[in-house]
């Protein structure tokens, strides 16, 4: 599965200079990992954020969010963003502000 390097460049600019973020192939895609913990990524369906259960609702209600579906099914915590909603600079960086929030309550793995 191919994914969008714009989108990609697009997240990898946002993440640049920040300590402990490294890159990772997962989902057909790329992930962008907070020590070790997923904090974004892109897929062939587009960006993904992952913000936790708790945080779900609230990134939601952002337009242009939806659940992120994996394989016909919803994936708790994570909500996938179209290719609007990422190029828009406040609600990109709400959704990122949403899953720093979340990356940063685990544990570093």
């Amino acid at each position: 599965m191919a994914y969008d390097e714009g989108l990609a460049a697009m997240l990898r600019d946002d993440l640049n200079g920040r300590p402990g973020i490294s890159e990772k192939r997962m989902f057909g895609g790329l992930a962008f990992m907070l020590f070790g913990n997923m904090l974004c990524g892109v897929t062939s369906q587009g960006a993904m954020f992952r913000v936790g259960k708790e945080r779900e609702a609230e990134a939601l209600e952002i337009p242009g969010t939806g659940p992120m579906m994996f394989t016909g099914k919803p994936m708790g915590g994570m909500v996938a963003a179209a290719d609007e909603t990422v190029a828009d600079d406040d609600s990109r960086g709400t959704l990122m502000a949403l899953a720093f929030a979340h990356a940063e309550s685990l544990p570093a793995k």
